[in-house]
Formats: structure tokens, C-alpha cells, sequence
């Protein structure tokens, strides 16, 4: 039989132990600012029903969620009348109940739904964990890829979305990024601005069509407009409104001046502005604020803010989004509890990191001294300060007997590992051991209680 070449499905990686420390670097600075705002951990199954997650995301978003063939016989129940059609999609229910995750909220929505007579409301989770996009995969896009969220359902206070804005200030400014801007907006100003064109029915249309402004630049846009059934009048009435300009205070007062005749889009104003009230009795550390009209988020669930977050240090698409969605567990017949969420994107976020060199040079290495030794008995010598190293905190390994010393200096330096202990007969006699340096190439000769002493200082 011929030997099969190893690889891995496109858009999907392996992770080295050196990019395990790095992406742990990442996980634990978010996790631990997560918990400092009150929010808990939990999991969700890799798998969710179809049904849970089908008709949430939007009909974009539908056709990138990864289907779980039924185990057995698949095809046994299908009826031969929509085999003989040759179409996947009539045949997809039956032979496919379960899908994996294509995001964190919505199971945690249907987490919510099932658990609610034990939950403390208003209930903060956070949740790291991989989620699978069927989507083409390019730089800073992946097939399979991990996310960051943080979510608290049971509150319409508009606290929650100002501490979001923290969150982000605070996690990202630890992470080290210097600049970055957080873009907020609000769905009801976007449906408002529907309703002054009379096209509310098409609100999902506009802002699909708005969030590409980027992408596509105002002629691409303009198209995509007129290709989903808006006039040029229309266009014209709204172009003044998707190139807003100025500062925040700025755009809000031309946004309320053009959404006069709106009172959904007056609310939608009135609700930024208390969140730019929060933040500046909490001013922020690092981000920049920024409301962008064209922050559009083509799912279907938000209902009020929109967030979305850019470095402005590395070419990279958004590193963090979310939303208030205000009946999200409704779907799952719980009606009327609203909620607000945000996620991390934690591989965007390593891609941002590496290119600026902005890891500690402790996420490069993960054993923090190697002792050395000649032969048996030095290994044998070794293993009480293996053991007090390892008591004190310190990652220490003892290398095996039996290798030269230089290869286990190599060893040392392929693993970054900075410092090393040398055990040979003259230590053993004299109680000395060489305890070297190994970036600077410094050697001392200590006690073993002084070797103990300085790591775990």
C-alpha cells in the first residue's frame, strides 16, 4: 500500500509548543481581564444540532456552516425522490442533523435557554473556544479558528456596552498594541435610516450592502444598492449619512438633524451618546472611539450598538466585534431577555502580535532552567534540586544521562531555555555547581540553596 502524504484540511493548522505559548500568552491576558469585569467561564459542545444553529446568521452565514454527516447508513431514510433530483441542499436535512459551531453566541444562547433556572441574571459569561467557517481561506482567515467572547444576557443597561469598551481598551493596551480604534455604531440609526428612504422592509439589504464601504469603496456600494432594489434617490438621500465626517459629537448632531423624522434612529442617537457619557467618566487608556455609520455587521441579530475593532498598526481586517441583540433567546422560547456580547479574534490578534514583535520574551519559552550532567551519578546528584526548582515554581528539566555536554547545550538554546546548571565530579566535590547564563555566556559557580534561591526570585 503507498505511503500517504500527511497534510492537513485547508484552512486549518497545527500548533507548535512555541506557538502554544504564545496563543496562551493571548488567552490568558484576555481571560484575566474578563474575570476582573465579573464574567464566568463555561463550554458548549463542539457539535450543536442543526436546527440550533441554521436561519441565525443570516442567509450568508448559512452556506459556511460545516454539516456532520448522520453516523450509519446516511442515505437509508433519505426518499429516492429527492436523490433523483441530484441536489445537496434537498437531501442536507436528512442525511445531516448536527453541525459544528459556526460562533460562540448563539450556543450560548441555547445554553441559556436550557440552564436559565439556574442561572444568576443578569448573567456574565466568557467562553475560549474553536469555532469552523466554510470560507475561503486567506491571510488572517481560517477555516477553523478560536474565539474570545464575553456576553452578558438579563441587562439593558447601557453600562454593559461602555465596560465592553473597556475590556477591549484594557486587554489589547496588555497585549501591547498602541494603536487601535474601536468603531461603534447602533442598528436602530441604520434602521432609521431605512425608514426615511421608506424601504424598513430592506433594512437587512442596506446594511449588508453598507458594510462592505471598505471593501468596495461608495461606486460598490452604490451598485450593490441598486442591484437589491434602491433607487439613485434613495442613494442620493443616504449618501450624506454613510459619509459622515467630524468628530463623534459632530456626526451624532448631523445623524440627528437627518433622522429628525425618524424616532427609531433618534433612539439609536440618544443610546451612543450615553455610552460616550459612560466612557468619559472612565476614559479610556489606549483605544481611540470611534462611531462609524458604516459599521454594519451583516447578522441578523443585532438589534442596538455594533462594535467592531481595527489595530491601525498592522494590515489585518477586524480583530474584535459584537453587538446587543435583543432577543436572541427568543428563538429558543425565551422571549423578551436581552443581551450584549463581544468576541476576541484571537488568531488575528497573534498574527498582529508576531508581526510587531510584541510577545514577551517569556512566551518563547517554556522551561526556565536544564540541568546538565555527565553521567549517573550527577543525574542521580540532580534530582533533589530538579525537585526544590520545581517546588519554587520554576520549569526546570533534568537532561538524561548519557549525552555530551555540548548537546545538551544545544538542547538549551533550540528550546530557549535561558538558563542551565552544570553537574561534573569537580561539583559534586566541591558543592559548586556552573550555573551559566546562557544568553550573555556568564558563569557562576553557586550552591544548589542559591541556584534555588536566585530562580525563584
Amino acid at each position: 500500500m503507498a505511503s500517504i502524504k500527511p497534510s492537513v484540511p485547508k484552512g486549518t493548522r497545527d500548533f507548535s509548543p512555541v506557538e502554544m505559548v504564545k496563543r496562551n500568552y493571548i488567552f490568558d491576558t484576555i481571560k484575566s481581564v474578563f474575570r476582573k469585569y465579573g464574567y464566568q467561564q463555561i463550554e458548549t459542545p463542539t457539535m450543536e444540532n442543526s436546527s440550533t444553529l441554521l436561519g441565525k446568521y443570516g442567509e450568508e452565514g448559512d452556506k459556511l456552516i460545516f454539516k456532520v454527516l448522520n453516523s450509519g447508513d446516511y442515505l437509508a431514510k433519505v426518499n429516492p425522490e429527492k436523490l433523483a433530483v441530484l441536489n445537496s441542499n434537498a437531501v442536507a436535512s436528512d442525511i445531516s442533523e448536527k453541525a459544528l459551531r459556526y460562533d460562540l453566541t448563539v450556543p450560548f444562547a441555547r445554553y441559556v435557554v436550557m440552564h436559565q433556572n439556574e442561572i444568576t441574571f443578569p448573567f456574565k459569561r466568557f467562553q475560549v473556544q474553536p469555532v469552523w467557517r466554510a470560507d475561503r481561506p486567506q491571510r488572517g482567515r481560517y477555516r477553523e479558528f478560536y474565539q474570545c467572547d464575553a456576553d452578558v444576557v438579563g441587562s439593558d443597561s447601557l453600562l454593559n456596552e461602555a465596560e465592553f469598551i473597556l475590556i477591549y481598551d484594557e486587554a489589547l493596551g496588555k497585549l501591547g498594541l498602541k494603536d487601535f480604534t474601536i468603531k461603534i455604531n447602533n442598528r436602530k440609526i441604520l434602521t432609521g435610516i431605512a425608514q426615511i428612504i421608506d424601504k424598513a422592509d430592506n433594512i437587512i439589504d442596506l446594511t449588508v450592502a453598507i458594510d462592505k464601504l471598505d471593501k468596495i469603496g461608495l461606486d460598490g456600494v452604490t451598485k450593490e444598492l441598486i442591484d437589491r432594489g434602491f433607487t439613485e434617490a434613495d442613494i442620493e438621500k443616504i449618501k450624506p449619512v454613510i459619509l459622515l465626517e467630524g468628530s463623534n459629537t459632530e456626526k451624532l448632531q448631523s445623524l440627528r438633524e437627518a433622522l429628525a423624522q425618524s424616532e427609531i434612529g433618534l433612539k439609536g442617537c440618544d443610546e451612543i451618546e450615553t455610552v460616550f457619557k459612560y466612557v468619559e467618566s472612565c476614559p479610556l487608556q489606549t483605544a481611540t472611539l470611534e462611531l462609524d455609520i458604516t459599521l454594519a455587521r451583516g447578522l441578523n441579530y443585532y438589534t442596538g450598538a455594533i462594535f467592531e475593532v481595527k489595530t491601525n498598526e498592522a494590515a489585518m481586517g477586524s480583530i474584535g466585534g459584537g453587538g446587543r441583540y435583543d432577543d436572541l433567546t427568543g428563538m429558543f422560547g425565551l422571549k423578551g431577555l436581552t443581551g450584549v456580547g463581544i468576541s476576541f479574534g484571537a488568531d488575528r490578534i497573534y498574527d498582529v502580535l508576531e508581526e510587531l514583535n510584541l510577545f514577551p520574551i517569556a512566551a518563547n519559552q517554556s522551561t526556565q532552567v536544564l540541568i546538565c550532567n555527565f553521567d549517573k551519578e550527577g543525574e542521580t546528584y540532580a534530582l533533589p534540586l530538579l525537585q526544590q526548582l520545581r517546588r519554587q515554581n520554576v520549569n526546570t528539566e533534568l537532561y538524561p544521562a548519557g549525552a555530551k555536554i555540548k548537546k545538551q547545550l544545544d538542547y538549551a538554546n533550540n528550546k530557549n531555555i535561558p538558563y542551565t546548571v552544570v553537574i561534573g565530579g569537580d561539583e559534586m566535590q566541591s558543592g559548586l555547581l556552573t550555573f551559566k547564563d546562557m544568553a550573555s555566556g556568564v558563569q557562576e559557580k553557586l550552591t544548589a540553596e542559591e541556584i534555588v534561591s536566585r530562580m525563584a526570585r
